[in-house]
Order: structure tokens, then C-alpha cells, then sequence
């Protein structure tokens, strides 16, 4: 396991990405508020080795696929739990800071509650 952690709260924005774009923005729980509010926040916890294209990701019991990885999203997931999930299953990163997913089944606003596990294998 690469990493492990879980869902502590969202900001009053933060489900609208999901369901207008097809992402979500996470960040540490001790996210700045203008941040919080647009964001998933998650525990604290380290990131054990760098998040590579063919990692799992799995969200609650949705399991994707990582199909790329954007050249900011190691350094600030790393630093700040700070990632942009993208759902959009491109090979090439749509932003710097994107980590993009493939997955059979899609996320979902339910799927966001508190204590939900975010595990990268």
C-alpha cells in the first residue's frame, strides 16, 4: 500500500466539481478555508512511494485505475494531500496538478461521507 487515509469533511463547493466536471479536488484536513471550500479533505498520511500510471486508487468500494499523472500532483500530494482527481480517464494529464482515474463504476456525491477510506496501492 502506497497510501491510506480517509474522508473527514468537504468544503460547501467541493461535491459541485464532482458532478459538474468530473473531478474532485482533495486536500489535508488542515487545508487554508479558501481551499476547504473547494475541497475533499482527508487525514494527514504519507504517501509511501510516488503514484504511478497502472496504480490502483480506491475510493470507499469504487476502485480505479491510474492512466496519468501530472508533473505538479507527486510534489503536492506528497506535501499537502493536495491532488486534482480526475475521472476523465485520459493518458495525458489534463492539468499539472491532475491525477487522472479510469473506472468501471463512477463516483459519486454519496460516495463522499465522513470515514470513507482513500487507499493507493
Amino acid at each position: 500500500m502506497k497510501y491510506s487515509s480517509e474522508i473527514t469533511g468537504w468544503g460547501s463547493e467541493a461535491k459541485a466539481f464532482l458532478k459538474e466536471l468530473n473531478y474532485i479536488i482533495l486536500f489535508n484536513d488542515n487545508a487554508p478555508s479558501e481551499l476547504a471550500e473547494i475541497s475533499i479533505l482527508h487525514t494527514v498520511a504519507e504517501l509511501k512511494s510516488d503514484i504511478a500510471v497502472g496504480d490502483t486508487v480506491i475510493i470507499g468500494d469504487k476502485v480505479f485505475e491510474v492512466t496519468a499523472v501530472g508533473d505538479e500532483a507527486q510534489h503536492t500530494f506528497k506535501e499537502l494531500g493536495h491532488a486534482t482527481i480526475n475521472f476523465a480517464g485520459r493518458d495525458v494529464p489534463d492539468l499539472p496538478g491532475h491525477i487522472m482515474l479510469k473506472g468501471d463504476e463512477a463516483l459519486t456525491e454519496d460516495d463522499i461521507q465522513k470515514g470513507v477510506k482513500i487507499e493507493i496501492y
